[in-house]
């Protein structure tokens, strides 16, 4: 059973895989910070053109995303938080909501002065656009939802439930706490809150009228053997959401296979044709 959970708690977000494949480019780590609803937020600002938010997942950074960024940044200017919680962003409350971390992001926008974006969100980022495509609904042009869910399915109740923080063998623990500024204590908070959502039935739980409200271009990635959530679930988000579009990745789980190298290139190819609004013609 241990070794299913380090797996499953590996797999939470496409994670640290990609943290090593950043293109050498001063600009790409460069960290700002602005106070944002209370904290101190991490962020970086890459490149020029119309604002792209990138959001990962949880226990994550926005490292996650270092592999994609020279071919996003050649086209958008890449707004990348690290969210509460996460990386270089403390989260002195201890609480935690994906609703809270949607307002968090308008928050920053506000203070770039950005008013309305396109964004790509794992897991826990893409559950946090959802909250956002529906709090400030014109502020949202487009998203792409990877490994996301409008609701909580046993299945990864399951998977929080047999996940409790004292889990992590210590070589993984140390090895994860490297990506946090707070090292093991931000690592266990963050844990204990990943545990919790095995009884959480507010923040993450839309319903299909709401779901229906959404009016950004949505393109739901899914991989066909998500630990957390089956594909039924994306099927239903897909017939929920107006101007939707479902791309089912096979053989793929939970990170729809964007840790592999091929996997990432198909990815940003079939992302930015959807970005660039031609699947709308």
């Amino acid at each position: 059973m241990k070794m299913k959970i380090r797996v499953q708690l590996f797999l939470v977000l496409i994670g640290m895989l990609a943290t090593g494949a950043t293109a050498q480019n001063t600009a790409f780590t460069t960290y700002k910070t602005l106070a944002v609803n209370g904290i101190t937020m991490a962020y970086r600002d890459i490149g020029d053109g119309p604002a792209l938010v990138l959001l990962h997942g949880f226990t994550g950074t926005g490292e996650v995303w270092n592999p994609f960024l020279e071919d996003l940044s050649a086209k958008y200017r890449l707004i990348i938080p690290d969210l509460r919680g996460h990386g270089r962003s403390p989260n002195p409350s201890g609480q935690f909501t994906h609703r809270e971390l949607a307002l968090d992001v308008f928050n920053l926008l506000d203070q770039l002065g950005i008013d309305s974006v396109s964004a790509i969100g794992s897991s826990m980022g893409a559950m946090t656009l959802l909250h956002a495509a529906t709090q400030q609904r014109e502020r949202v042009n487009a998203m792409v939802l990877v490994g996301g869910s409008p609701y909580l399915p046993e299945s990864a109740r399951v998977i929080y439930r047999n996940s409790p923080p004292d889990s992590i063998p210590e070589e993984e623990l140390n090895w994860m706490a490297k990506h946090h500024k707070g090292g093991k204590e931000q690592l266990m908070q963050l844990m204990r809150q990943f545990h919790a959502y095995k009884d959480s039935y507010n923040d993450v739980n839309f319903t299909k009228p709401y779901l229906a409200s959404i009016k950004s271009s949505t393109l739901i990635v899914q991989g066909d053997r998500d630990e957390f959530f089956p594909l039924h679930v994306a099927v239903e988000m897909y017939n929920s959401i107006p101007n939707s579009y479902l791309w089912v990745v096979p053989n793929t789980g939970h990170s729809a296979g964007l840790e592999k190298t091929k996997g990432r290139k198909i990815f940003t190819d079939k992302v930015l044709d959807f970005l660039s609004g031609n699947w709308n013609k």
